[in-house]
């Protein structure tokens, strides 16, 4: 990925999961990279530096942004699944607050970055629910239903400017956001059993799909890609 070499991507989330394996592989080809997140990051290296603070607060405000910024990508996410009647409206908030608001947030304040630099990229996440339609996924689901309204609705706003922007919604994939799902090998089995590719994803097999949105899909905007092991399109025979 030599196309990220020497140029600057802001990754929110980044500390764990597929963020963490997005810093790692931009590191790996070369890239500058900020990293944000709640908790202190694990990496070392020159071409990292490290805020920590919530961005679905204020923080952004004392935020220092490089004068060119090639590429956003969102990671944080929530997975809160409760039979409908047993979500609140606090639920529904607090999922739309992570998912949605704080994508908003990272954006709006990193667009000045994004346009100077003439021709950047916007990865944000959806999930294979909105498409499928899963029980106790309606929190989730509407929330990152949004996300995937915003993708297209940026993508067709800021192409004018250079700025691509779209969306991975994935099946479920082992990092620690899901670790209550996939605690035993039991569980590992029977969701590795539910996916036609027979495993969940790894943050690698996701980190690889963020480095071709970044950096190769130049012809790509306003797209969701369903990278799911083929749960939202296939029923093996």
């Amino acid at each position: 990925m030599g196309e990220a070499q020497q140029k600057n991507y802001l990754i929110v989330g980044s500390t764990s999961g597929i963020g963490l394996s997005v810093v790692n592989k931009l590191l790996q080809s070369g890239a500058n990279v900020l990293s944000v997140a709640r908790s202190k990051s694990s990496v070392e290296h020159e071409r990292l530096t490290h805020s920590q603070f919530d961005v679905t607060s204020d923080g952004w405000k004392d935020f220092s942004f490089p004068s060119l910024l090639h590429g956003v990508v969102y990671c944080p996410g929530s997975i809160n699944l409760k039979p409908f009647h047993r979500l609140s409206g606090a639920d529904f908030l607090q999922d739309f607050n992570v998912n949605l608001m704080g994508a908003v947030k990272t954006l709006q304040s990193a667009l000045p970055a994004l346009k100077a630099s003439g021709a950047s990229s916007v990865v944000l996440f959806s999930t294979v629910a909105v498409a499928q339609g899963m029980g106790f996924h309606a929190s989730v689901a509407a929330s990152k239903g949004a996300v995937e309204g915003l993708t297209r609705s940026l993508a067709s706003e800021w192409v004018s400017s250079g700025i691509r922007v779209n969306a991975i919604a994935p099946s479920l994939v082992d990092t620690p956001l899901a670790g209550n799902l996939l605690s035993t090998d039991e569980k590992k089995q029977a969701a590795s059993k539910r996916n036609p590719m027979g495993h969940v994803g790894t943050s690698d097999e996701l980190a690889d799909a963020v480095l071709f949105l970044l950096t190769s899909a130049t012809w790509m905007t306003g797209q969701v890609l369903r990278l799911d092991g083929g749960m939202s399109s296939i029923r093996p025979l």
